[in-house]
Formats: C-alpha cells, sequence, structure tokens
C-alpha cells in the first residue's frame, strides 16, 4: 500500500474539518473538477474523463466478499513414508554381472535390477538338489516302515531312526528353499536340474530408481546397498510449525506451498498429520500433508516453502493496488460514472476503512460506515489515482 500526505485530500483552507475528509458525504455529481477542488471543507475527488479513465485500465465493481483465512508460513521439505522408500542390498556377496536400469526408470516390485555371479551359487543349488533327494528317498523308506512296525513286523528302533532321519532332511530341505527364495531363485526350477547362473536382485516395492550405487564387475558384500528405489506416487509435504503456532494448525486445512528449485511451481495440499513431538533447534513440529495437485518433478527432499490456511472466511476484500495508507489509515476509492457537460465522466473518491487479514495478494476491507447499495469501487490503480489528485492540486495552487 502506498503512503501519501493526507494533504492531497483535503481543501487548502486552513479551517478544512478532519471529520469532512473521511465521511462518506456524496458531493453534487454535477459539480465540475474545479469547484470540487476549492470547496471549502470538501473531500478530495479525482474527476477522469471516460477516455482517461479506460487508457488506466481501472477495474470497478462493488465490494467483492472472497474467502480468505489466517495464514501460518512454515518451510520444509518434501518426504515420502518409510514403507515407501527401499534400499536394495544384495543377500549373497557377488560379482555384478549385469545392471539392468538406470536412474529414474519406474520398475515394479520384484523387477530384476542386476545380476550377481559368485561360486558358491552353484554349490547352494547342488546341495538344496542332493537333500530334496535324500528326502524323497526317506520319505519312501519312512513309510515303508511304518507299515511293517504298525503289522509288528518291523522293529521299532528301525522305524524310529528312520523318522529322525527324515525329519532331519525336511528340515535342511526347507532351510535351503528359504535360501533360494531370498536370493530369488525358483525352487522348483532348481529341483527340475535348470541351474541358475547369476543371482538376481529385485525391487522390494514399485517405484523409480533414485539412486544407482554400484558399477558391473564390482563386488558386493552381503548388506550392501546397490539401488534406492522410491514410490514418488506418496510423495507428501513435511514441513516444521514453530510452537508459537501450533496451535493453530489442525489436520484437514489446507496448504499451498512453492518449490525453491522449480521456479513458477504453486501446488495444494491437505494436512493428515500434526505431529505431538517438539523437534530441538529450532522447537518446531513436523506437520504433515498430502499433496492434491502431484507433478512429475515431486522428489523427496525438495526443499520447500509453504503457507497453512488455519480458518477460512468469506469477507469484503480487495486487492492490494486497490489500498493506499497514510500514518496507519489506509483508504479505498469509489466510484461514480455521471455526465457533465454532456461528456462521461468518472468521480472517485477516497474514503477511510479499516483492513484485517491480507493474503494472496487480497486485504480485508473493513467499512467505517455501510456503502450504498450498489457502490462501486475501484480494485486497482490506487497510484495512478493519487497522482491525478497531486497534479490536480498543484495546478489550483493555495
Amino acid at each position: 500500500m502506498l503512503a501519501l500526505s493526507l494533504s492531497l485530500f483535503f481543501g487548502c483552507k486552513e479551517n478544512s474539518e478532519t471529520s469532512e475528509a473521511v465521511s462518506l458525504e456524496t458531493e453534487n455529481p454535477t459539480m465540475n473538477e474545479d469547484k470540487s477542488q476549492g470547496e471549502e471543507g470538501g473531500m478530495r475527488s479525482v474527476h477522469l474523463s471516460e477516455l482517461k479513465f479506460n487508457s488506466l485500465g481501472i477495474k470497478v465493481d462493488t465490494l467483492p466478499k472472497k474467502a480468505l483465512s489466517g495464514i501460518v508460513e512454515a518451510n520444509g521439505q518434501l518426504e515420502v513414508p518409510p514403507q515407501y522408500e527401499a534400499t536394495v542390498t544384495a543377500v549373497l556377496g557377488g560379482n555384478i554381472n549385469s545392471i539392468k536400469v538406470i536412474e529414474g526408470d519406474k520398475v515394479n516390485k520384484g523387477q530384476v535390477l542386476a545380476y550377481l555371479s559368485h561360486p558358491n551359487l552353484t554349490k547352494i543349488q547342488t546341495e538344496y538338489i542332493n537333500a530334496y533327494n535324500r528326502m524323497q528317498f526317506l520319505e519312501k523308506e519312512f513309510e515303508r516302515q511304518k507299515r511293517l512296525y504298525e503289522a509288528e513286523v518291523g522293529s521299532g528302533k528301525s522305524f524310529q531312526q528312520t523318522q529322525a532321519d527324515f525329519q532331519s532332511v525336511k528340515g535342511e530341505v526347507s532351510g535351503y528353499e528359504s535360501q533360494l527364495r531370498q536370493l530369488n531363485l525358483g525352487a522348483s526350477q532348481v529341483r527340475n536340474g535348470t541351474l541358475y547362473e547369476y543371482i538376481p536382485v529385485v525391487s522390494p516395492i514399485e517405484g523409480y530408481i533414485e539412486k544407482v550405487k554400484v558399477q558391473i564387475g564390482q563386488y558386493v558384500e552381503p548388506q550392501t546397498s546397490m539401488f534406492m528405489v522410491v514410490d514418488n506416487e506418496h510423495v507428501h509435504a513435511d514441513l516444521m510449525v514453530f510452537e508459537k503456532d501450533i496451535y493453530k494448525v489442525k489436520e484437514g486445512q489446507k496448504i499451498s506451498f512453492t518449490l525453491e528449485s522449480v521456479p513458477g511451481s504453486n501446488l495444494t495440499g491437505k494436512i493428515y498429520s500434526v505431529g505431538k513431538q517438539f523437534e530441538q533447534n529450532p522447537k518446531a513440529v513436523h506437520v504433515h500433508a498430502e499433496i492434491e495437485n502431484k507433478e512429475d518433478y515431486l522428489i523427496p527432499g525438495m526443499y520447500i516453502k509453504g503457507k497453512i490456511r488455519t480458518g477460512e472466511e468469506a469477507v469484503p476484500a480487495l486487492p492490494e493496488e486497490a489500498v493506499i495508507e497514510e500514518e496507519g489509515n489506509p483508504y479505498i476509492f469509489t466510484a461514480q460514472k455521471h455526465q457533465e457537460e454532456g461528456k462521461t465522466e468518472w468521480e472517485l473518491k477516497p474514503i477511510q476503512v479499516r483492513t484485517g487479514i491480507n493474503e494472496d495478494g487480497w486485504v480485508e476491507i473493513k467499512l467505517l460506515e455501510p456503502l450504498p447499495e450498489g457502490t462501486l469501487v475501484a480494485y486497482d490503480n490506487a497510484y495512478y489515482l493519487v497522482s491525478e489528485m497531486q497534479k490536480s492540486q498543484n495546478s489550483h495552487g493555495h
């Protein structure tokens, strides 16, 4: 808003009454500019020809109501919940034979990201086949000994020994099958005699390859981090709200935010979780919001600047360009169109108001007295209107 000298608004006489300068008195619409400017104690209005009015592009309408809310500013970054972010590791140490993805690739759950080779791979598979075959044999022997024992033909000792051997090898087979599952190898294929030469490294979740941390030929130890996979579909805004503001913030409130690394970005969301514990240095609480208009460029870790709308109410409001201020007193302009000597003329009169919430370029307007129904107000160009007032005053002098 523009700070201006109140002298622009008043007549040149020393005995002008200040109260009249901020009243809603209506001047005679037929009064020409010279008479208006010189009237003792009169309100300083701006009289513009229709041509001048149109050239300034002044927008006028009745005073509108707009949903404005209190704002809590909070910064933070984009995050994803832990279950939608994965570090892919090597279960068995080995050399990387091939890498099937690059950073940014979309992958499905279970998709192969790379292959490893290791001498132990063949050993595990052959040991599994041997154990499985022994189990098959002992299962049949167990059934035979069981029938003999029940018919009181075979000895109990032989039956018990066969039973123990069968149970032991069953456990051994289960252990090998568990290892094969961890290595993402199919036990049925191994049993059929088709041995795997390479260990597939697969993605545990659906998402995008955020980082490839290995190279072909590299030896990786078990549990070595090889790939970072993140599901950006579940990215959300994680804002830090300071202690002094946290009482205003609640689930369900709307937010808007911009990304520092993406000029012109403007995204919105809704709070779904407010933290219950303060972080220290600075003392603040995590506030999580679901993003409503997600874009492909959203990546966890991006720094964001956000505004939390803590309440919404439809109030009379005007754009900031419609309000001027002097010594803490805001003014707006009413607008009236009439005929003057056969020509169309616009009269714009400043009236004092109070202001409230200021949000996204709009200012809440609190009238000191109600405006007559249908009164038009200027939505912009307060700066130009003041310039016209100043020119008029200078041309008439004191």
